[in-house]
């Protein structure tokens, strides 16, 4: 969602649940904020309603190489892939728990969100906790969240997207549909992609991966200051300290070089193809590995 600007408002997946019903989540951080900016934009004639179910609702997401072993056999529904592909839901009943599933992932591996009533949600907990013990499950927190999506290249609202930047320097083109009519940001958008953007967001990674930054450090090519971190963690899978930032276009392509300056010192740092976990999408999609894909771990 953008404004008049075509700045990115909102990051949120909403989820068709029929013909005219649709299920939207977004980040905690970040719910009154996004309920808001939608309330603003509803038609005065009560065609369109707009209902937070936020208190009513847990969810537990199950993410990871194992987690179709998990689920399976706690749910009498077929969870395979040909049965349940990427980005579609569908309700499961996990042991005597009636959830509503999605197969989605901020972590860039197999798995889904499942929501449940409130009521159910320590059931819930509980009943992954106790079969997941012998598959070594793991309760993991916002630190190991974060780092995950990094190696994924997902983007942060509030960090690397909002209102100050669009998607084609986001490089969340391939999210927006020209086509489909009018929408708010549209003008924007055409007049953006008629003059070209000057700046892009890249993933870059320190040559030593002990380097550790907080975000918002700034960032230096030829003594100039170029922009700026957005993001930044240590990607555990790839053995990198990850940052992400706004560059030039010049500087955003892959191999050029730069420094970063934490607490008065310069520590080098180079751009790199993004993302740097599984480019090919087969963990997430589970599509099949062809011979000689990188996207194979």
């Amino acid at each position: 969602m953008l404004n008049e600007r075509g700045g990115i408002m909102t990051d949120l997946t909403v989820t068709r649940i029929d013909q005219d019903r649709y299920w939207v989540v977004t980040g905690g951080g970040v719910g009154m904020h996004d309920l808001a900016w939608m309330r603003r934009q509803l038609p005065d004639d009560s065609s369109v309603q707009l209902k937070d179910l936020t208190s009513g609702w847990c969810c537990v997401g199950v993410w990871g190489p194992r987690a179709r072993d998990l689920l399976q056999p706690l749910s009498q529904q077929d969870v395979s892939n040909a049965a349940f592909p990427y980005l579609t839901a569908r309700s499961l009943t996990i042991g005597s728990v009636p959830t509503y599933a999605i197969r989605i992932s901020y972590v860039g591996e197999l798995g889904w969100e499942l929501y449940t009533p409130t009521e159910y949600g320590l059931r819930l907990w509980d009943t992954l906790w106790k079969a997941g013990d012998a598959l070594g499950v793991t309760a993991l927190g916002g630190g190991a969240f974060d780092s995950l999506r990094l190696e994924k290249g997902y983007r942060l609202w509030g960090a690397d997207i909002h209102s100050e930047y669009n998607p084609y320097e986001a490089g969340l083109g391939f999210a927006v549909r020209l086509n489909k009519g009018d929408f708010i940001g549209r003008n924007a958008l055409l007049r953006i992609k008629e003059q070209g953007i000057t700046r892009k967001l890249a993933c870059m990674t320190f040559d030593d991966p002990a380097v550790a930054v907080l975000g918002k450090e700034p960032i230096f090519a030829g003594g100039q200051c170029v922009g700026y971190v957005t993001s930044a963690n240590y990607g555990c899978t790839v053995g990198k300290s990850i940052i992400y930032g706004y560059l030039p276009l010049a500087l955003a392509e892959d191999g050029s070089r730069v420094e970063v300056q934490y607490f008065g010192r310069r520590y080098p740092a180079g751009v790199v193809g993004e993302p740097l976990y599984d480019p090919q999408m087969t963990r997430l999609k589970e599509l099949p590995v062809l011979a000689g894909s990188g996207g194979a771990r």
